[in-house]
């Protein structure tokens, strides 16, 4: 019994002294750790400790007056491999070597820029040489591409065992291309850096957010991050683009400019009543002769507006009772001196106007007439002009949110700096010798529209956070009146006669399904100290005008500089295009349907449209649609001719071989026939073929160009 108790106590003081020796021991280390080793430790602590990590929020999306998305950031990936993962080398080497081969193959299908052997040997060169970072595509990826990535063999082992490593960037993508891409800019390749030009820039504080911070610690062979901080992503920006409105701008200005070979477009549309731009397109001609948008000339540019600031200056006059439309200014035959200098008229090889009202001289557009009205109004006291229009508001800056947006400078006679000459009135009435931004002459004309309500033409609606409107933006009135209801009158009178008068400079831009009020204007470029004529006259076409006129909706500016083709005409060049982008503007607007279409409320007959020549299925189609009465066939291809009851058709000769008659068809039908054959097809207007370059019965030759006009 005493030999057990003995045994026991033996046992319990071993494991008391391993107890406490345990205890001395640890002790002992805390004591080496906490005062003789700590700056080693605290040194080796800080090599797998990285603090204060930017965490980039995550930057705001740019919508259009819809909610359609026209900018974001997406995220793109570099990918890498860090062969020294200890996995890739355990066992010899196993893993690698077994995956070698199928991973080769699948990174050379994948990028396609390397072979299966090439991917291969420069794989066992980084893995033999411990690379830690070896470039697996010299490129960005996307995330989609990524997801794949990642399932390929041993990269779906995860990262610890493959050393497969991803390095995250953001880029600004435009899902709509290069609509408005001025307008929206962009921001710097790094995107911490910010927006770069256009609204990206003037919102960026809004669109970048505000960045967060982590810790990254190294836990087990592998780093970990902590966010101290969150990040804050940016807010939204809603602007007041319409991109349907935008695509029809862009298509229209593009026709026109390589039409008329211009050197620069410009376009913008604004809704009358709110100030809000629904389209803006700057197409700058580059040294191969293609259109891209270089810079926000609509508001930079500070050019001399020519005959649309006739408006303005014969407005002033009549605001003051000092000139009427109706009265008469004799123009001569074209040409009149005032001092040493001899103004024009653009007829004066066919005589020039003689006698004309003041109405008719902003019809025809004749500066001698409208400069020697407000010359004889103000040639006593050319202060009192300028004063006027600096009433109207015209001079003053709107803040508009482009970078880089220029303000309307218009000279005073009291002004010491710019020199005030005795020709100086009678060419500035006309439109000379004082500088308007495209988007100051669009308001301008927009006040006219408006009732007289001068408003700042803005594109951004809205600043929001997850949904929820921040910041609205809404009408700003700079002159809630710029002239007296009478004077507005006679001043929309005399823009209908643009269009609508024999006289009219613009009569072209008349429109079938809507009346269009609006001003010519076609300027000589100023080459600054050169003059006006040096290497050739250089000039600047433009209109400006509202629609529907009786109803003001939309007004809209069209201006092209140094047109290279034709004789310089605001009212043909820029004045078609124009056109054109009302009439779609209206169309796309409507929201009459067929089915609501209503029968004639005479004879209550249904209303046979015309139809184009084309393909009888598809016509067939739409008819049926429509439920319109069509006449049956068995050809493929028809020319359809309506009467009172029905549209018949008559059948059209379609060779396999051979070019046909594409008169009266549309571009769809008539560009599937020619391609069909082998033949380029370069299409020119809208509407109907007009005219085709390669007459028809003539044998198509494959590879042949082949020009078809459409209208």
């Amino acid at each position: 019994m005493t030999d057990k108790r003995k045994n026991i106590v033996l046992r319990f003081g071993i494991v008391y002294t391993i107890i406490c020796l345990s205890f001395f021991l640890v002790l002992y280390r805390i004591i080496i750790i906490q005062f003789v080793e700590r700056d080693k430790w605290l040194a080796l602590a800080s090599q797998n400790v990285k603090s204060n990590i930017v965490v980039r929020p995550n930057r705001g999306n740019i919508y259009d007056c819809n909610g359609r998305l026209m900018a974001s950031s997406i995220p793109t990936y570099y990918v890498y491999m860090d062969l020294r993962v200890p996995a890739l080398h355990e066992k010899n080497g196993i893993l690698f070597k077994n995956n070698i081969d199928s991973l080769s193959i699948y990174l050379s299908s994948f990028f396609h820029n390397k072979t299966a052997y090439e991917y291969k040997t420069t794989l066992i060169k980084a893995y033999n040489s411990g690379i830690g970072e070896f470039e697996l595509y010299p490129n960005r990826i996307s995330y989609d591409q990524l997801k794949q990535l990642k399932t390929i063999p041993l990269f779906k082992l995860g990262r610890n065992k493959s050393g497969l490593i991803t390095k995250e960037l953001f880029r600004r993508v435009r899902p709509f291309g290069s609509l408005a891409s001025r307008t929206i800019g962009d921001i710097y390749a790094d995107e911490s850096k910010g927006g770069k030009s256009g609204l990206e820039l003037s919102f960026n504080s809004n669109l970048k957010g505000t960045p967060g911070i982590s810790v990254r610690q190294k836990v087990a062979n592998s780093y970990m991050e902590t966010v101290q901080v969150e990040p804050v992503d940016g807010m939204d920006i809603t602007t007041t683009i319409d991109v349907d409105f935008q695509d029809i701008a862009e298509k229209a200005l593009l026709d026109g400019v390589k039409e008329f070979d211009a050197a620069v477009g410009y376009a913008v549309l604004m809704e009358v009543h709110s100030g809000e731009v629904k389209a803006i397109v700057n197409m700058q001609r580059n040294k191969d002769g293609s259109y891209t948008e270089n810079r926000n000339g609509v508001v930079s540019d500070m050019t001399e507006p020519g005959s649309t600031f006739k408006v303005a200056s014969l407005m002033a006059a009549i605001d003051e009772g000092k000139v009427k439309i109706t009265d008469t200014i004799n123009t001569y035959n074209g040409q009149y001196k005032y001092g040493n200098r001899t103004m024009t008229d653009h007829n004066e090889n066919h005589g020039g106007f003689h006698k004309i009202t003041v109405a008719q001289a902003i019809y025809g557009s004749s500066n001698i007439g409208i400069s020697r009205a407000i010359y004889k109004a103000y040639a006593h006291n050319p202060a009192a002009f300028v004063n006027k229009l600096y009433s109207m508001k015209l001079n003053e800056r709107m803040n508009i949110e482009i970078p880089g947006a220029a303000a309307p400078f218009i000279r005073h006679p009291n002004d010491k700096l710019h020199e005030w000459s005795s020709t100086t009135l009678p060419w500035m009435a006309v439109g000379y010798e004082t500088q308007i931004p495209p988007i100051y002459t669009l308001a301008f004309y927009n006040a006219i529209a408006n009732d007289g309500k001068l408003i700042r033409p803005f594109f951004v609606k809205s600043i929001s956070k997850n949904g929820q409107i921040i910041k609205q933006f809404t009408t700003e009135v700079i002159n809630p009146s710029i002239c007296k209801p009478s004077t507005l009158k006679d001043i929309r009178f005399t823009l209908l006669g643009v269009v609508e008068d024999k006289l009219g400079t613009a009569q072209n831009v008349r429109s079938k399904y809507f009346r269009i009020g609006g001003k010519s204007g076609t300027a000589q470029i100023s080459q600054g100290k050169e003059g006006y004529k040096v290497g050739g006259t250089k000039h600047m076409v433009s209109f400006c005008g509202y629609f529907p006129y009786d109803n003001p909706q939309y007004t809209c500016f069209v201006v092209m500089r140094e047109p290279g083709k034709g004789y310089a005409s605001g009212g043909r060049m820029s004045g078609s295009v124009f056109k054109n982008i009302a009439e779609r503007v209206m169309a796309l607007n409507s929201n009459r349907l067929p089915s609501k279409v209503e029968s004639d409320s005479i004879d209550e007959k249904k209303i046979i449209p015309i139809t184009k020549v084309g393909y009888y299925k598809a016509i067939q189609t739409v008819m049926a649609n429509l439920q319109l009465p069509l006449a049956a066939n068995t050809k493929d291809w028809v020319k359809p001719v309506a009467n009172e009851k029905q549209t018949l058709v008559e059948p059209i000769s379609v060779p396999s071989n051979a070019i046909p008659n594409l008169v009266g068809m549309g571009a769809k039908d008539a560009v599937f026939i020619l391609e069909n054959l082998g033949l380029n097809v370069q299409v020119q207007g809208y509407g109907k073929v007009i005219s085709q370059s390669i007459k028809s019965g003539t044998v198509a030759r494959k590879g042949a160009n082949i020009f078809i006009n459409l209208q």
